[in-house]
């Protein structure tokens, strides 16, 4: 944090400070990072109010006043949806159409002002990538883009920043790193050993630590692993050689989040066991792999299905019993009244999964699967 108005001078001179709903202001954050910005003569322009799942209309406003007031740089205070907002708004600033064309396939950004973060949360890695996902509650989506100028110039990684997040929003940031994981994990791509280990050791770092966070929130050695695997999850590195990553689970989660309103970690419980049990057998090494490397499961005696259904119920378990995080939209409320509905609309600009290309009754298959009972 003592490097936060240096860094900030270096990308600019006047600087947006996008934040949530309050959380920054009343634990003291934001005036620490006031007071480095003026310190080191950085002007800022603040711009609050920015809400889980964040919307485009904060990235329309931020987009407004950064060319009002001649902003030249974007600083992030807070978790993923704070600093993909500011990604957004950095990529809009110099657009003169809707910003919501990024996300809807319909322009892509030309240039972005410089990007800072001081990260508060452990979830979304996105102090560490090009990813910015945003919804539009007019049109019930919720849309990513990538672009390598969103890429964040620096970002302030402290976990004392994380000793004060509630227990719920700590488990679904855990959740949201495994699955950034397991996107990555599961490919087809054979001889990929060290990709693999990478992916396992951090599966084993935040299946591990993540307990001790929760049981005691100011463990800093759990809530600074938490964070690290948090960006390595997904800076790219375990995609490299890999083919990308699958992302359907995502895209068929973005439905539940913009449709219904539940937190984005939430969501990817509930699809993430329901797209497993639909796709295992494409290739059941994989998932039998997975089983034993990243959940532990003891695999003698076991037939090779069974075991690799045992791996999936394993990460269940752990989502329920451990993190205390619903795997079932029934959990919260949530009927098949428009699972055709979102079918067509996470489809809507390309096929899903790579891992298994999923056809429309695949999606509705495991939209009806993660409805639970």
């Amino acid at each position: 944090m003592a490097n936060v108005g240096v860094e900030a001078a270096a990308a600019g001179k006047r600087a947006l400070v996008v934040t949530g709903t309050g959380s920054v202001k009343k634990n003291g954050l934001l005036d620490v990072v006031m007071s480095a910005l003026d310190s080191e003569g950085v002007e800022a322009v603040e711009l609050s109010g920015v809400v889980p799942n964040p919307e485009i209309g904060s990235v329309r406003e931020g987009a407004a006043l950064c060319r009002e007031r001649g902003v030249d740089m974007v600083l992030a205070v807070g978790g993923g949806s704070v600093v993909d907002a500011a990604k957004a708004i950095a990529a809009a600033a110099d657009y003169y159409g809707d910003p919501w064309d990024f996300f809807d396939k319909k322009a892509k950004p030309a240039k972005a002002l410089p990007i800072g973060v001081v990260l508060t949360l452990s979830a979304t890695g996105s102090e560490m990538n090009g990813n910015s996902v945003i919804t539009n509650p007019e049109t019930s989506e919720k849309r990513p883009m990538y672009h390598p100028a969103l890429y964040p110039r620096f970002s302030i990684l402290d976990p004392e920043l994380t000793f004060t997040v509630p227990p719920d929003q700590t488990a679904y940031g855990v959740v949201d790193i495994l699955s950034h994981v397991f996107e990555q994990y599961f490919h087809n791509v054979q001889d990929t050993p060290l990709q693999d280990g990478l992916a396992e050791t951090i599966m084993w770092t935040v299946v591990n630590y993540a307990p001790l966070a929760l049981k005691k929130p100011d463990d800093y050695n759990a809530r600074a692993n938490l964070m690290w695997a948090s960006s390595l999850a997904l800076n790219g590195l375990l995609a490299a050689g890999t083919g990308g990553g699958d992302w359907a689970s995502h895209m068929l989660e973005h439905e539940l989040s913009a449709k219904y309103g539940i937190a984005h970690g939430a969501g990817l419980a509930v699809i993430f066991p329901a797209w497993m049990r639909r796709v295992y057998k494409t290739n059941i090494v994989r998932f039998m792999q997975f089983a034993v490397n990243a959940w532990g499961v003891d695999p003698t005696g076991l037939k090779e299905e069974d075991l690799a259904v045992k791996g999936i119920e394993a990460m269940e378990n752990y989502f329920r019993n451990t993190l205390n995080v619903p795997v079932t939209m029934a959990d919260y409320g949530i009927d098949g009244s428009r699972i055709e509905e979102m079918a067509d609309s996470a489809m809507k600009h390309k096929k899903l999964g790579s891992f298994m290309s999923l056809s429309r009754d695949d999606v509705i298959a495991i939209y009806e699967t993660a409805l639970g009972s």
